[in-house]
């Protein structure tokens, strides 16, 4: 790797307007529900109106009698597949079996919204009022919707193969249980015996959607040869190709993904839900076949993360240093194994260096649709335990709360609690900056009459890497076309494209860039996890050193000189004895056919030396005694980035994520009646924060290198989520005198936390 040193560079650090943008304000952009193709019919799903019952039959005679119904598929129509686990995505995985049985379920439905079956019609609507047609008798069961009932011993039993096994090797058989995750560091009992002052506390949190804009969709067209193309909106086009060949017996070779532009995801569009289903209607009626979901349908059956319980144990010394951490952990799952319990359990306690520490995850499923990732899964509902258990010690040593983190702040060779070892992090830097800024500086102003607090609260995600690809071919004009294969959510296009043209000297204008299909780039592995502009970018920073490499070929050619002889300085080509012969980027570009054809860079990596990223939110809010409706004054978020590619969309990443955590410390969850049916699967019922909600959020991007990038990228997407939970605990409890534990914190819960503190 030929590292670039931090410098004032040409492109990387500037907002030049992104290569997508006239296309989607003018409405030209496709989306996945956007594609038609000639003949085209349209699937519906038929869902379980239970959370858990047995199937007894599915009697599709009706169905299959009528002939406006073109073709249905069930479970049967699904290859079987291996009990065996398959990485989908920001250190998510996936026992295939349960991928099978999500997409169409077998033997029993496990949440309301269950797919049972699919059929195709000639329009939407009919095929929506012929699933009426398929009957099916069910047996209903017992469910169960939170994860201490799921827990609990006399909890009914989703998956009759679950087996739990403890870590003293006692099984256990018909457990909720999926898994038991353990880290240990150091000695716990020692840690606690050497502390002053120990502070053990719970938290619950509940079920939340990711709440992206665009839902999810699929159409598919099955040729007579056995091969599928299938349009769609996901975060990795490759991982559901991957998906889409096992649950359907099929070759990769023979399945083409083509992504389309994506209208949100933050984890949520990783799973492959649709696409099988459109695929094998397209199969069986010759015909392409569109799908796509609802919003309720949305929020009732894709993924949405984790409800918890989470209990804290912090033990410090007088002067503030921590001797000892302990967490225990649970973590819903829904209905497959499968929660973000590994990014809770390996973040929640890594901004601090803390050499004694135990921390137990569980993994519980229970009757609710399958979880998958949201922006560092996990990690936030780990930091809202311990950033407020924090902010407790921080009160009663009568100490400042950042110096309390310097104190104990994360540094280059501390060990986490996963094991790793850190390389060059910015925990330190982050909070010293948090410190100096002129909103921690400045004294929140008291009003009289008005409960005022304010918080502040740090956090940490790991970041990801994988396998990356891209390939440049310039244009006999002096353009750039750069093919690459991550799905483009925040405006990575622009950003990779940056970093080509960095090495290259030449105006980020003069790049084409495009997400190619399967068939056409090689193996990229999901965008998630913060991973894109780390990854996909170094593999355009290589193809980029190839295209560099052959303008120098081409320019001692057209010298009769040699290659040695030849440098390569702001795109321009310069004979080093020579000075007077010089070519530009273009001239060589326009010679091209003349000196040995195409020039083409291509690359294709699985770097690592990945950086973590850590963030902070500091934000005042005033709370109405009344009503119990917390009004945000203030919001500031720092976030440590390694380096800004394109400032406004690192700034975009950090005001999402704040506002995302916003809404899920204060507004946002599932309402689940006691037979397990979400009743507010709306965006009318499932409050979100809107712009009458937020005040505007001042993003404070910190560059500490990351020294495993050419451009010492670390990731933004995810960190920026991790803080806002417990920075609103924080700022609730400052505000009010009153500690809350539990999500969300809605007026109704304040006020009856007020009330209750009265009495």
């Amino acid at each position: 790797m030929a590292t670039q040193i931090p410098k004032n560079y040409s492109v990387i650090g500037k907002r030049p307007v992104r290569h997508d943008g006239a296309d989607k304000v003018t409405g030209k952009a496709q989306y996945g529900a956007d594609l038609n193709l000639p003949g085209m019919l349209f699937g519906k799903v038929l869902r379980s109106p239970y959370a858990h019952a047995r199937i007894k039959s599915i009697d599709l005679s009706a169905a299959l009698a009528n002939p406006d119904v073109k073709a249905i598929v069930t479970s049967s129509d699904l290859s079987p597949l291996p009990d065996k686990p398959a990485e989908v995505g920001e250190d998510l995985y996936a026992n295939m079996k349960y991928v099978r049985d999500r997409i169409l379920a077998s033997d029993k439905v496990l949440f309301k919204g269950h797919p049972i079956a699919a059929i195709a019609a000639r329009g939407l609507h009919e095929a929506e009022e012929l699933l009426s047609l398929i009957k099916v008798e069910y047996e209903v069961l017992e469910s169960v919707t939170d994860v201490e009932s799921a827990m609990a011993e006399n909890a009914p039993i989703l998956h009759d193969t679950i087996r739990f096994a403890s870590m003293a090797g006692d099984e256990v058989h018909g457990s909720n249980i999926a898994s038991h995750d353990q880290y240990i560091l150091g000695d716990i009992e020692e840690g606690f015996k050497k502390a002053d002052l120990t502070i053990e506390r719970e938290y619950r949190t509940k079920t939340v959607h990711q709440g992206y804009i665009e839902p999810q969709n699929g159409t598919a067209s099955w040729r007579s040869d056995g091969h599928v193309t299938i349009w769609c909106s996901s975060q990795g086009h490759f991982g559901i190709r991957d998906q889409v060949s096992t649950v359907l017996g099929l070759p990769v070779s023979k399945v083409t993904i083509v992504p389309m532009e994506i209208g949100g995801g933050f984890g949520g569009k990783l799973p492959c839900y649709l696409e099988p289903l459109a695929a094998l209607l397209s199969k069986k009626t010759g015909a392409p076949v569109k799908m796509f979901m609802t919003r309720s349908e949305v929020i009732e059956a894709s993924g949405p993360t984790s409800g918890s319980f989470v209990r804290v144990k912090i033990g410090v010394t007088n002067d503030g240093k921590i001797t000892a951490a302990q967490g225990y952990l649970a973590f819903e799952a829904g209905a497959f194994p499968g929660s973000p319990i590994g990014g809770a359990t390996a973040c929640m306690l890594s901004p601090y260096d803390i050499e004694n520490l135990q921390l137990d995850g569980y993994d519980v499923v229970d009757n609710k649709p399958k979880t998958t990732a949201y922006r560092a899964p996990g990690a936030p509902i780990g930091a809202l335990a311990v950033e407020t258990v924090i902010d407790e010690i921080a009160e009663k040593l009568k100490i400042d709360p950042i110096d309390l983190r310097l104190l104990n702040a994360a540094k280059e060779g501390t060990r986490r609690s996963d094991g790793v070892v850190n390389g060059k992090i910015g925990m330190i830097e982050l909070s010293e900056i948090v410190k100096n800024h002129d909103h921690y500086q400045t004294p929140l102003e008291e009003v009289e009459g008005k409960l005022r607090g304010r918080g502040i609260a740090f956090g940490y995600w790991r970041n990801n890497t994988g396998p990356a690809a891209c390939v440049a071919t310039v244009t006999p004009d002096g353009a750039v076309n750069l093919s690459e294969g991550s799905v483009d959510i925040g405006g990575s296009r622009t950003a990779i494209s940056q970093q080509l043209a960095e090495v290259l000297s030449i105006p980020v204008e003069d790049v084409n860039p495009q997400v190619a299909d399967t068939d056409s780039i090689g193996y990229t592995s999901v965008t998630g996890g913060s991973g894109v502009a780390f990854k996909s970018g170094w593999a355009a920073f290589e193809a980029a050193q190839e295209v560099k490499k052959e303008m120098l070929k081409r320019a001692s050619l057209v010298w009769d000189a040699k290659e040695d002889e030849v440098e390569y300085t702001d795109g321009i080509a310069q004979h080093k004895s020579d000075p007077e012969l010089k070519l530009t980027f273009k001239e060589i570009a326009a010679a091209s056919n003349g000196t040995g054809g195409p020039i083409v860079g291509s690359a294709g990596v699985n770097p690592t030396g990945v950086g973590g990223s850590f963030a902070a939110m500091l934000v005042d809010v005033e709370v109405d005694e009344e009503t119990g409706k917390t009004t945000i004054l203030r919001c500031t978020p720092f976030t440590d980035v390694g380096k800004a590619i394109h400032p406004d969309y690192v700034e975009g990443q950090i005001q999402g994520g704040t506002a995302q955590g916003i809404g899920w410390a204060l507004n946002e969850e599932y309402f689940m009646s006691d037979d397990g049916k979400v009743m507010n699967a709306s965006l009318l019922d499932y409050r979100m924060p809107t712009s009458l909600d937020l005040p505007m959020i001042d993003p404070v991007v910190v560059e500490v290198f990351n020294p495993g990038h050419p451009f010492g990228v670390r990731g933004v997407g995810e960190s920026p989520l991790v803080p806002p939970l417990a920075a609103m605990a924080n700022a609730l409890y400052h505000a009010t005198g009153v500690r809350m534990r539990e999500l969300p914190m809605s007026p109704t819960a304040v006020k009856k936390a007020i009330d209750n503190a009265k009495t």
